[in-house]
């Protein structure tokens, strides 16, 4: 179970997280979860590249030590990475001690100040720990593309229907979910610049939280 667009009172619950970017700009803010893969980030990278998006490719550490270059490729190109920890962690399943060393061999890694808790889940005292040293990168639009009962056609319309200005968008370019993320990503990238918004990577210092 899982909502398309964070509603306003988790936002309001936990206002020391960034789930989407104050702005009077048309823009959005794509993100990539779990990479880098080489069977799926290049395509992405394709994509991106022909409908000159940036976007924020938060890579899981284990993923970023076996294809380097994939990484480099990531950052040649004008997008910037964050940190999801070494192998994917579970917050809620793993102590405060073992994650916040998880993100630290992650930051050896790959640096810079953005991190996102994968599968959004942290813990108080884990935010407490990680919250001076990051900006930790949450969402207010979810593709669903990870969900293997739906389609590609419902994570395109979750984007589309959902996403505003300054939202902060999720898909994984993970094989997981490759199929719904070919079918749906390419079809969002045109949406988004037929409807005049701009495609950013959100900065890797000074984001403000809306």
């Amino acid at each position: 179970m899982y909502l398309a667009r964070i509603p306003a009172v988790a936002r309001a619950l936990f206002p020391d997280l960034v789930w989407r970017v104050p702005t009077t700009e048309r823009l959005v803010h794509l993100t990539f979860d779990d990479g880098p893969t080489p069977e799926l980030t290049p395509w992405v990278l394709d994509q991106l590249r022909a409908n000159s998006a940036r976007a924020t490719f938060f890579l899981v550490g284990r993923n970023a030590a076996t294809h380097p270059g994939l990484v480099e490729r990531i950052r040649r190109e004008g997008h910037t990475v964050g940190n999801h920890t070494w192998e994917h962690a579970n917050g809620w399943r793993t102590s405060t001690e073992a994650y916040v060393r998880s993100v630290e061999r992650t930051q050896d890694r790959i640096g810079g100040r953005l991190f996102r808790p994968p599968y959004g889940r942290i813990t108080r005292s884990q935010r407490r720990e990680l919250r001076g040293r990051f900006d930790i990168i949450m969402w207010d639009v979810l593709s669903g593309d990870f969900d293997a009962t739906a389609d590609g056609a419902r994570c395109l319309r979750n984007v589309t229907r959902h996403a505003r200005s300054g939202s902060i968008i999720v898909f994984h370019d993970s094989l997981k979910a490759e199929a719904r993320l070919r079918h749906a990503l390419p079809l969002a990238l045109a949406h988004f610049r037929q409807s005049g918004f701009a495609m950013r990577a959100l900065p890797e210092v000074g984001i403000r939280a809306a």
